[in-house]
């Protein structure tokens, strides 16, 4: 690891995992008072529903911007200019009394985690190699769970004594500590190794990286199936609240459950690597993904129980594939690290905006809809991964980490 004057090895990986909490702290920790907040604004489902998906849209938006610029500038300005304006907008948005205010604080929280989450898949590349790597995203992957575990739990015992506001000023507070541990982070990427060129120009990295065929398509592939999980973020409230009846606070138990399934991915990841190649790991999450569309689309409907031990498989699925694609995907960008974990940031998550809008669509049934996009997002991402090993994005051996390879890197 690269030298830090402050921080140790032990709290690198903590402000990284602390960095990595930041999204899903920012949608499940309010969840709960979806309903509540619909109330207070007198708006609908829709303007409701607009806080989660400006949000995650801006936040893709912004990973975009702010990789060339943590190649230009270092990744410590963009570090502290993340957690500054995270901060300040959480605080706005818990001051607002109108809803499309609101609208435009999460525009700009959106903002300053798009900087924070590029900035922190760069430094992992920058401070940590090979197995070692490897060993750090399954690590901070496991312990960003706790996250969308704690935030629901979190956000419905707020509501005991609180209202919406809490969950805001909750993610104030969180971002004003992230903005001190930036100011103690030392940078990682040397002045030698940035973009020399204007900023115009250093924009322009992003196309050198989207015309890599190859990885372009194991990005879309994997990220395929992010679509599914924001589905079932998106309307996780309405089939629980509304459908099976349950209050705030046994929802936010029944969504805890199923996050907490979430830590068992990076572990199984773990193991699973040592015993199995690239390719049959990804045949076991394809395998594991379809079975679960298919339950949720035959019996999902039966009980809020049943309806989470269908949904299960998928999430942990979905918990192995994001260390794994990571991985990948980190040994692919040779050059401009920070541009290539911007757009490895971006794609999955402008997919699982997708998902999102997919699954508050008025299917009728939120169930039956989340089905079909599990099954659907799944089928497609097999075909991908077909034309892959077919070689129409053109050969893979010559690239540092084949996918259907044994990938056993040191």
């Amino acid at each position: 690891m690269r030298r830090q004057k402050y921080l140790t090895l032990s709290a690198m990986i903590a402000y990284i995992t602390f960095i990595n909490m930041f999204v899903p702290l920012s949608t499940d920790v309010y969840l709960p008072a979806l309903p509540q907040m619909g109330n207070y604004f007198e708006a609908g489902e829709f303007l409701i529903g607009l806080t989660l998906t400006i949000f995650f849209f801006t936040f893709a938006v912004s990973m975009i911007l702010f990789g060339p610029l943590s190649d230009k500038f270092g990744r410590r300005p963009i570090l502290i200019f993340g957690a500054a304006t995270y901060t300040a907008s959480s605080l706005a948005c818990a001051l607002s009394t109108d809803i499309y205010f609101l609208l435009a604080g999460r525009f700009f929280q959106a903002v300053g985690a798009g900087a924070l989450i590029t900035t922190s898949t760069a430094v992992i590349k920058d401070c940590f190699r090979g197995q070692v790597m490897t060993k750090i995203l399954a690590i901070t992957q496991a312990l960003g769970v706790i996250a969308p575990m704690a935030a629901p739990l979190v956000g419905g015992l707020l509501l005991t004594f609180t209202d919406w506001h809490g969950s805001f000023y909750l993610l104030t507070v969180l971002g004003a500590v992230n903005l001190i541990v930036a100011f103690l982070f030392c940078e990682t990427l040397p002045e030698q190794k940035r973009y020399v060129g204007d900023i115009l120009h250093s924009l322009t990295l992003l196309v050198d990286v989207g015309r890599k065929k190859y990885f372009m398509a194991v990005l879309i592939m994997f990220a395929l199936l992010s679509m599914p999980f924001m589905a079932y973020l998106g309307a996780s409230s309405f089939i629980y609240v509304e459908q099976f009846s349950l209050t705030a606070q046994e929802y936010s138990l029944f969504f805890a459950v199923n996050s907490a399934a979430s830590i068992a991915g990076p572990i199984l990841f773990l193991r699973l690597k040592e015993i199995l190649s690239n390719m049959r790991l990804l045949h076991l999450c394809y395998l594991a993904a379809i079975t679960s569309g298919i339950l949720v689309l035959t019996v999902g409907e039966f009980g809020a129980i049943i309806f989470l031990l269908t949904f299960l498989p998928f999430t942990v699925t979905g918990a192995v594939a994001r260390p794994f694609a990571m991985q990948i995907l980190l040994l692919e960008a040779k050059d401009n690290v920070g541009t290539a974990s911007s757009i490895i940031n971006f794609i999955p998550t402008l997919f699982g905006s997708a998902g999102m809008m997919l699954g508050t669509l008025p299917w009728g049934n939120f169930i039956n809809g989340l089905g079909i996009i599990i099954t659907t997002a799944t089928g497609l991402s097999i075909m991908l991964w077909i034309m892959i090993r077919r070689g129409y994005f053109g050969s893979a051996r010559q690239n540092a980490a084949d996918i259907s390879g044994c990938a056993n890197e040191k």
